[in-house]
């Protein structure tokens, strides 16, 4: 099977071409994105190949064309950068990938799109269910609904093309996927990654970690491995088990709020030599959202999914639970040197 990864470099797309490459040996990968950087490791494999493109500028057509299942998984995924910059996010999230998804259903190749949580927006249902919850999203002046509308047009515009074009497509929806390499952790900037990254590069660069609205907001954490272990039964599409469907991928049994993650993060970091002195120093403290993000920011109390489809029919259940996770992100960081 002749795989092509959009985004290959990606945090998500990193970790997918390294199980790939270590258990799906008869599969060939064609990866795409702007760097390398975190599979420069992976790339003297001869199951993969690497070429650094800038898909909103240059056409990838050809690589479509002579592939069999397409993953267009570039995109911006900072809520900060939703509101500081909601056209770029556009211009990459939505009109890019809508390209790609028109090479697909031209030359009849398989889509698995990365649609996102965020696509329920600020859905009251206690659990999210993937053909039942509504998506709901603020008014237009809150530009952070950009991304989250983007992901849902190219879901509602791919599902049209799989009823009128047959088109062969899954979409699932990442429920906070967390793991190494997620965001890059140099950055210092308050917004500039996402919340798990964000805490840990407050403690590295010694700054209050800030809780915005309290931090009483609750979400689903989900550790790369159990995400990886779904999207591979996904690809693989064992008795069509996928096709045409839709997917959360989540852990509804990781949730929490965002002020607990904090002080977990907190108290985890403490029993690291690398990370102990610094975390001795921060302070967890609240912040108003337009302080934070500004005023196009609108938050969501809530997002947990349901997961009985990716369960029954992918066979599919996570299993890590999200101190797991955590020590397995600060183990990358801080090294495996933890005071048990």
């Amino acid at each position: 099977m002749k795989i092509l990864v959009v985004g290959g470099g990606g945090f998500i797309g990193s970790h997918l071409l390294e199980e790939i490459l270590k258990s799906c040996r008869d599969w060939h990968v064609t990866a795409i994105d702007i760097s390398g950087n975190k599979i420069s490791h992976l790339l003297t494999d001869e199951n993969i190949d690497f070429f650094e493109i800038d898909i909103i500028r240059d056409s990838i057509e050809k690589y479509v064309k002579n592939c069999d299942v397409v993953l267009p998984l570039a995109a911006i995924a900072s809520p900060a950068v939703y509101v500081t910059d909601p056209l770029r996010v556009f211009e990459l999230d939505f009109e890019a990938n809508l390209q790609i998804v028109k090479w697909a259903v031209k030359y009849e190749k398989r889509v698995i799109f990365p649609s996102t949580s965020e696509v329920y927006g600020m859905c009251e249902d206690e659990e999210f269910r993937e053909d039942e919850s509504n998506c709901v999203t603020g008014p237009i002046c809150k530009q952070r609904w950009i991304y989250s509308c983007s992901k849902q047009m190219l879901d509602r515009i791919i599902y049209a093309h799989g009823l009128k074009n047959n088109l062969n497509y899954t979409l699932f929806r990442p429920f906070n996927w967390i793991g190494p390499k997620l965001d890059d952790i140099s950055n210092p900037d308050n917004g500039s990654s996402r919340v798990v990254t964000q805490f840990l590069s407050n403690i590295i660069h010694g700054k209050d970690i800030k809780l915005v609205d309290g931090g009483n907001q609750i979400r689903s954490f989900t550790d790369i491995s159990d995400a990886i272990a779904a999207l591979i039964k996904i690809i693989k599409n064992e008795n069509n088990c996928a096709t045409q469907q839709i997917f959360n991928i989540g852990n509804p049994h990781n949730q929490v709020s965002i002020k607990n993650l904090a002080h977990e993060i907190l108290e985890l970091a403490k029993k690291y030599d690398a990370a102990r002195s610094l975390a001795e120093k921060i302070n967890i403290v609240e912040i108003e959202p337009h302080e934070y993000y500004g005023k196009g920011y609108q938050d969501v109390s809530r997002r947990v999914p349901f997961i009985k489809r990716a369960e029954t029919l992918l066979r599919w259940k996570p299993v890590v639970p999200l101190k797991e996770s955590l020590g397995k992100i600060m183990d990358s960081l801080f090294g495996a040197n933890y005071l048990r």
